[in-house]
């Protein structure tokens, strides 16, 4: 190759590099985050293990603390529904054996079901807000209130409900029916049910309080924050709406071939009684639960984010 060639090539080079630098696809800004620098296509990745980490045992944490609760009401809403207890007897006898046996208890199927639903629906939701921080690159501290945040929970939420449901339909199906509901299985329309009704929980719980807290006086700050209210009012407000799709999906099943004003019957008799018991379960599964994952995973992301700074 000639001299001539080799600086003609120089030359261009440097003109291509100019170019470039004009449209801002070289020596991009940086951004500060957390104490470290990022150009705005990198990832920020530090301490990614640790903040996996952190995404686990806030959802263990908050499923952990709701999910005893949360076994008894569900029981015994969904016994009070089939007819094999009435809602107050069935969950006083579950409390009784929660402070008497209490290991049984916390080893029992239906208290692993209903943990591992709330525990996979806070990781998922926790998981988007670090997958967030990483791509975007932003604080770690950072949440989200998106349609993808949605869309996850609500998928995880909806696969794992659909499924506790089933098995508590038959654990606790209506008396002298054991052989028949052993061999029946759940209607497709009670599927259909139960996953509107997770959906619109869901989407109360995790996409609603954001927008909610900031209509909420200002006031309320000197006593709760707004922001923790909103976490415990819109899921548990929602109950009203999504209550008559539970029960309307349960008596498909424990009831097979009733005539629909029956139904409804039915499902009036049992709404307030229901209602009350499904806000008191929703209240600690995305109320308080929501509001101690949000604070444990800020609070651990928060001490993350000091030593990068």
């Amino acid at each position: 190759m000639s001299a001539g060639a080799s600086r003609n090539d120089v030359s261009t080079a440097k003109e291509q590099d100019s170019s470039l630098t004009a449209k801002g696809f070289l020596n991009q800004p940086q951004k500060s985050i957390g104490g470290s620098a990022y150009t705005s296509n990198q990832w920020n990745t530090h301490h990614i293990q640790l903040r996996v980490a952190s995404d686990a045992a806030s959802a263990a944490c908050a499923a952990g603390l709701v999910a005893p609760l949360i076994t008894i009401l569900d029981r015994g809403i969904i016994e009070n529904a089939s007819g094999r207890s009435r809602l107050m007897t069935s969950i006083k006898t579950s409390f009784r054996a929660l402070l008497t046996r209490p290991h049984a208890f916390l080893a029992s199927r239906p208290f692993r079901l209903i943990s591992t639903v709330y525990f996979s629906t806070y990781l998922t939701a926790n998981s988007i807000d670090t997958i967030s921080s990483t791509i975007t690159p932003s604080a770690i501290t950072t949440t989200t209130s998106g349609t993808s945040k949605f869309l996850a929970a609500s998928t995880v939420n909806m696969s794992l409900c659909l499924y506790k449901d089933s098995q508590f339909a038959q654990m606790f199906r209506a008396p002298g029916n054991a052989a028949s509901a052993m061999t029946r299985s759940i209607p497709k329309a009670s599927y259909a049910l139960f996953a509107l009704r997770d959906s619109m929980t869901v989407f109360a719980s995790f996409n609603l309080p954001p927008l909610v807290a900031p209509m909420l006086s200002e006031e309320m700050e000197k006593v709760v924050s707004r922001a923790s209210m909103a976490q415990i009012l819109a899921p548990a407000l929602m109950q009203i709406f999504t209550t008559p799709l539970h029960l309307w999906g349960l008596d498909l099943y424990n009831r097979p071939g009733v005539p629909v004003p029956e139904r409804v019957r039915q499902v009036g008799r049992n709404w307030a009684g229901s209602t009350a018991a499904r806000m008191g379960r929703i209240v600690p599964a995305f109320g308080f639960g929501g509001v101690i994952n949000a604070k444990v995973r800020r609070n651990l992301m928060g001490r993350l984010e000091e030593r990068e700074g």
